[in-house]
């Protein structure tokens, strides 16, 4: 790969940085949509949806379960530990924001503090019953739960993993903290992502918009390339630190 030249951060600046499943799979963690990823092999309706927890609790279970264990024997790569540095970089003048799709926590274990995690975490799990005060007490677990579905001590329904599923919204708090930083950052960074999944696809357009340069590191281009200013193709590990100047 040529040298590439370094994109002109200043301290002082606002950066909003949106991470995809792509900058995970350096890591060994599969994709879901691209070729060979889960939902090429697993029924994302029987397992990612409401509805397929409540037909089969136990198997959503086994699969998050499943993920869980492998997730736990990866570990962050070059490009999360960039992101790290460039937080640090930022810390006594800037504004970091760091908005991933991922639910894997390689971020926070790799150092990184300010963090949105707009689909939850693979590593905590909440009551399923939205009646239930734990439906909104999320709780650190990194148990597998293989053999039978946890339930809630409050109410006795089953619980689930903390995660958004298909057909169910982002937090709204959590989605206007990220529009307020898209609409006064410099850099929009975004990182190893498909573009088609909403509303984080767009993020790229209200950024756009707000004057910020609009920058992809992706595998390949994605469907809404056309909304960037700049596109590097190729691994994140590699071109990341590059951009960063940390290579």
């Amino acid at each position: 790969m040529k040298r590439l030249k370094t994109l002109p951060i200043h301290p002082g600046d606002s950066v909003v940085v949106l991470t995809g499943a792509g900058i995970s799979a350096e890591s060994g963690i599969p994709t879901f949509r691209e070729k060979g990823g889960l939902w090429e092999k697993y029924d994302a309706y029987k397992l990612a949806t409401p509805e397929g927890f409540k037909t089969d609790p136990l198997r959503v279970w086994q699969f998050y379960s499943e993920r869980r264990e492998a997730i736990q024997k990866c570990e962050p790569n070059a490009a999360h530990q960039a992101l790290v540095s460039l937080e640090s970089y930022m810390a006594k003048k800037g504004e970091f924001l760091l908005v991933t799709q991922n639910v894997d926590a390689l971020h926070q274990r790799a150092g990184s503090k300010n963090i949105l995690e707009i689909h939850g975490n693979i590593f905590r799990t909440r009551c399923s019953n939205p009646d239930c005060e734990g439906w909104y007490q999320p709780f650190e677990d990194t148990d597998l739960h293989m053999d039978e579905v946890p339930k809630c001590k409050i109410c006795g329904a089953p619980l689930r993993p903390d995660v958004v599923w298909f057909g169910e919204p982002i937090d709204p708090m959590l989605e206007f903290r990220v529009q307020q930083a898209l609409r006064s950052c410099d850099y929009f960074i975004a990182i190893g992502t498909s573009g088609t999944v909403y509303p984080a696809a767009g993020y790229v357009q209200t950024a756009g918009d707000a004057g910020a340069r609009t920058v992809l590191i992706n595998a390949e281009a994605p469907h809404n390339i056309a909304f960037f200013k700049e596109f590097y193709q190729g691994p994140a590990t590699k071109i990341l630190p590059a951009l960063l100047g940390l290579d």
